[in-house]
């Protein structure tokens, strides 16, 4: 079996950032960072080089969007997933246009996040 994906987890929510925590390391993927924003969230990228970043898209300071525009530009691969509450479709395109290669809307299911996360790593 491969090697199990490493994931940096962003969000501002600490019970957020936990249940994605607990899904993703129940099935396979080894979190290997945390951040509440995106100034915390840029270092940790450098880092540590993640093979994929959960990525809140509303947080206080820099949005999502703006972090993965920054990842981007050190990393043009990087592998990153989205997650957004329900009615940001349009921040959501953005996000996806900047790089972001999935997204999953908030509250998901279970497999839907796993889903996400191993196409978003494929």
């Amino acid at each position: 079996m491969s090697e199990a994906k490493k994931v940096l987890i962003v969000d501002d929510s600490v019970v957020m950032r936990s249940m994605i925590r607990d899904i993703l390391s129940k099935n396979g993927f080894d979190v290997i960072g945390q951040a509440k924003n995106g100034a915390e969230a840029f270092e940790l990228y450098t880092r540590l080089h993640p093979d994929l970043v959960t990525m809140d898209v509303i947080m206080p300071g820099e949005t999502g969007i703006d972090v993965v525009k920054r990842i981007m530009t050190v990393d043009p691969n990087a592998k990153v997933l989205m997650v957004s509450g329900l009615n940001q479709k349009n921040l959501v395109m953005q996000a996806m246009e900047n790089g972001a290669r999935e997204f999953v809307v908030k509250p998901f299911e279970h497999k839907d996040l796993v889903e996400a996360a191993s196409k978003a790593c494929a």
